[in-house]
């Protein structure tokens, strides 16, 4: 079968799946749920050897640490899959809750009720947990999802998928409901993005060139899930024992995440109490320290930054410092240069603290925690699609009851309209 048949076969089956899940009850919807949480567990061996294949082909290819590492399948990290399966089974489910109902003064009961977006499309790169997080959110919105993830994973993607796919059948749905383009070829992607006859919506999860190539030729909406270049801002204000873990754990605890700080602003008033320190602990843990004029002053050993650097997300262990005069110079270089993701302020002022929260124009704003905090997880939503960095039609991590959208119910007495 050629590669245009062989996709249009899957959206064709995505679709038809779609409108049984749309219809299925909360119940049938978590038996399927446990049950891939089950067959993840009792299929980790099988697992770890397919990851092993691409974790050969990764090392042999000189890829990043960091990306080798978001390729990684070990005991824990499929466990943590498993439990995530299991936290999104005991979510209230999204579809049918009504959010609002109200009465016309001609008698109309009008409301609003959450459904399905339908069949989703999701490109991805480098992790393979995507695989399981996005069927298993899909199929608690009542969502059909059609996977298509890197090549770096292809063995560990389809391992995975493998799994799912007869959970899926063994609770008696349809296995149209999450399948995965089990190739390689790049062709794959560009039939997958003309396909608006079956498909919603499209999701990409990746670095800069894959999420432009799918805007630039999806005939399909798409929610773009960018890149993340998050700061921190140390305000003149600031605990500055607080400021210091937190600013060590947003960029050293897992580099190579999204939501892991890439440049550290430090108010003038205290940094050269606060950067000698913080930026020799940044050097013990193996961080690059790239830094403005004053911050090369304070520290003549550290790099002088360039102007991409502020825009640059390293998904690594290299990090832009710049010192700022204040809460607004620190706000501007945040959304001038920031992907609107995630960003913090470190302050014990109150007034500064509400200023960063609606000023900063990101996905995350937080006052005294790490920007690594921004996660489906984390955020009580069971698990992620990912983190839209867009407006329409969710920003933020994506759980479950961002996989929905609404319609509207209109409820009459044989009203007709004059």
């Amino acid at each position: 079968m050629e590669l245009r048949e062989e996709v249009l076969k899957i959206a064709k089956q995505a679709k038809e799946a779609a409108q049984k899940l749309a219809n299925l009850s909360s119940t049938a919807k978590n038996e399927a749920l446990l049950r891939m949480a089950e067959n993840l567990e009792a299929r980790k061996d099988e697992i770890q050897e397919k990851n092993r294949r691409d974790i050969i082909f990764a090392e042999k290819k000189g890829l990043s640490r960091a990306l080798i590492d978001r390729l990684t399948l070990n005991e824990k990290r499929i466990t943590q899959m498993s439990d995530s399966l299991k936290e999104i089974a005991k979510l209230e489910d999204p579809v049918g809750r009504i959010e609002s109902m109200w009465r016309r003064p001609n008698g109309l009961l009008i409301g609003r009720i959450r459904v399905p977006l339908g069949v989703i499309g999701i490109i991805y790169e480098s992790r393979p947990n995507v695989t399981v997080d996005a069927a298993g959110l899909c199929l608690k919105a009542g969502n059909a999802v059609i996977l298509r993830g890197g090549s770096e994973a292809i063995n560990s993607n389809i391992a995975l998928s493998d799994v799912l796919s007869e959970a899926i059948e063994e609770v008696g749905l349809p296995p149209g409901c999450a399948q995965l383009i089990k190739t390689t070829d790049r062709k794959a992607v560009e039939e997958m993005l003309k396909l608006d006859e079956y498909i919603d919506v499209i999701i990409p999860r990746g670095g800069e060139s894959l999420i432009q190539m799918v805007t630039k030729n999806s005939t399909i909406p798409v929610i773009k899930h960018y890149k993340g270049v998050c700061h921190v801002y140390v305000d003149e204000e600031a605990d500055l024992k607080m400021a210091e873990e937190i600013a060590f754990n947003a960029k050293v605890q897992r580099p190579g995440v999204c939501n892991a700080m890439e440049t550290l602003l430090v108010n003038e008033k205290i940094a050269d109490k606060f950067l000698p320190k913080m930026i020799q602990r940044f050097k013990d843990a193996g961080v690059e320290i790239r830094g403005d004029e004053i911050t090369c002053r304070i520290d003549p050993n550290v790099k002088k930054a360039t102007e991409e650097d502020w825009s640059t997300e390293y998904l690594g262990l290299i990090l832009s410092v710049k010192v700022v005069s204040g809460i607004d110079e620190a706000i501007a270089h945040i959304n001038r240069y920031g992907s609107h993701h995630s960003d913090a302020i470190v302050t014990k002022s109150y007034s500064r603290s509400r200023k960063f929260l609606q000023e900063v124009d990101s996905a995350a704003v937080y006052v005294n925690a790490s920007t690594r905090f921004t996660d489906g997880g984390e955020f009580g939503l069971g698990a992620e699609i990912g983190i839209s960095t867009q407006k329409l039609h969710a920003r933020g991590p994506m759980g479950a009851g961002e996989l929905t959208t609404t319609k509207f119910i209109v409820l009459g007495e044989g009203q007709v309209r004059q």
